[in-house]
């Protein structure tokens, strides 16, 4: 289960945690950029990406959309990038 993820620190880094989003462990409304990053660095392969795509999928709901997501070979991480609405 992932910790809750301060809004301070997504700000900061314009990044968040897939298993924050599927777990319902990060709050976005007051989120002040229009572009953020998911990121999903655990399990393998095939794994993260999936990870990565159902989070952005439940940012769909709430007006973000998908702009691209790709896969880091070199620091083994998946990075799904968001635009919002």
């Amino acid at each position: 289960m992932s910790a809750r993820e301060a809004l301070e620190q997504i700000t900061r880094t314009r990044t968040v945690t897939a298993g924050a989003i599927l777990g319902n462990h990060a709050d976005l409304r007051t989120y002040p950029y229009r572009l953020l990053s998911i990121v999903s660095h655990h399990g393998i392969g095939g794994d993260q990406v999936t990870q990565a795509v159902a989070a952005a999928e439940v940012l769909e709901q709430f007006g973000w959309e998908l702009v691209s997501i790709s896969e880091f070979a070199s620091s083994r991480m998946v990075y799904a990038i968001m635009r919002r609405r």
